[in-house]
């Protein structure tokens, strides 16, 4: 088994458990917490009405949710409105009046975050990205929120998702009331990896195959290439059982790649993220994967990727090993269906018998309050 993926999340549940524990009988509507911070937090009662710096924390918010996942949720930022409107439009199609009365409170970690709108929408809590702590530091956004009486809450389902995913499912079950609910996600979500980690961690470090994560691949446009360090995605590939050639330039979350970089190095596959871009950035070349992903049109984009400048004279590319997966597992809790699908492009024998498709299908039947739909993964001809 996967040591480091297993002990990061051993170290990190058992403090999680510990600090959701109330701390005495006469603090029984209190809730104290150390977040994915590090941060003592403590909330005078269950919160109300909350704000999340990311709409995209619907994703796991909805996976732990028994009943309707905006019930404690007054608004968010809009980057699920603009950058994953499949996924908005299947939240809107199951909750229509919930989703429209979200308010935009712009982003947290810029100036155009209003501390007076919050207030104004009697939020008791803030939810934000630990990714962004020293943004939210600099601009001096919890001071402010701190001196408002609100408190903030950091979880994480994107920097080192693989470890901090289940303790923020647990700070997010205890906030929301919806311990059981993440509890049975928990389990479906380490079943889930350990059917990828129990078989990779067999496999020597030298047979492992070289791999190039493309971060957005297509964003923008004739320019190449931002990837992940040990990181991410690119941590993914090394639970996947790739050697992820970015983590070999730096230990950083974001690596910027060359192209004569990658020539010279001759990855055996290359992995593009990509998504629904295009409508909010009608420019973009990406693939548009998502719920509503078109295999047609997808696999024409892909085609496109893969014939660009230098990336058609590498081997991955000749010999079919040109990727793209959905961008947004890089911070969702459903990570684990891309790690089995990088798993399966790596090792398909090994993972013969092993179907992310069925994976993701039954996450939706399971968890989610929309139905599974689209293409969120495909290989060039």
């Amino acid at each position: 088994m996967n040591t480091r993926f297993i002990s990061g999340f051993a170290l990190t549940l058992a403090a999680t458990v510990t600090v959701l524990t109330p701390a005495t009988s006469a603090q029984a509507e209190a809730l104290t917490l150390t977040d994915i911070a590090g941060r003592t937090v403590t909330l005078d009662e269950v919160p109300d009405k909350i704000i999340l710096g990311e709409g995209r924390m619907m994703y796991a918010i909805a996976a732990i949710s028994e009943g309707n996942p905006f019930d404690h949720i007054v608004g968010w930022k809009d980057d699920l409105v603009l950058y994953d409107p499949d996924a908005f439009r299947k939240f809107e199609g199951a909750f229509p009046a919930d989703a429209e009365r979200m308010i935009n409170f712009g982003n947290p970690y810029a100036g155009d975050f209003s501390v007076e709108a919050v207030l104004e929408a009697e939020a008791d809590l803030v939810l934000l990205d630990s990714g962004n702590l020293f943004k939210a530091e600099e601009t001096g956004l919890i001071e402010k929120l701190d001196k408002a009486g609100v408190p903030v809450v950091f979880i994480d389902f994107r920097r080192n998702a693989t470890e901090n995913t289940v303790p923020s499912l647990l700070i997010l079950g205890r906030i929301l009331g919806e311990e059981k609910g993440a509890a049975r996600f928990i389990d479906f979500y380490i079943a889930e990896m350990r059917r990828v980690t129990n078989v990779v961690d067999q496999i020597p470090a030298e047979e492992r195959p070289l791999v190039v994560v493309e971060n957005a691949a297509g964003w923008q446009p004739d320019f190449c290439c931002w990837s992940f360090g040990p990181y991410n995605y690119g941590r993914f590939v090394e639970l996947a059982g790739g050697k992820n050639f970015a983590s070999t330039l730096a230990n950083a979350y974001s690596v910027t790649l060359s192209m004569e970089g990658m020539l010279e190095a001759d990855p055996d596959h290359v992995i593009g993220t990509g998504a629904n871009w295009a409508e909010a950035k009608p420019e973009v070349t990406s693939t548009l994967l998502g719920y509503e992903g078109d295999p047609a049109v997808n696999a024409e984009k892909i085609a496109a990727l893969a014939a660009r400048p230098g990336f058609s004279e590498l081997r991955a590319v000749k010999e079919g090993n040109y990727h793209s997966i959905y961008h947004q597992f890089y911070n969702s809790p459903y990570h684990f269906v891309a790690v089995q699908q990088i798993a399966k492009w790596l090792y398909p024998e090994d993972f013969a018998d092993l179907d992310p498709q069925d994976t993701f299908e039954r996450l939706h039947a399971e968890f989610m309050p929309y139905e599974a739909s689209g293409q969120f993964w495909l290989s060039v001809d």
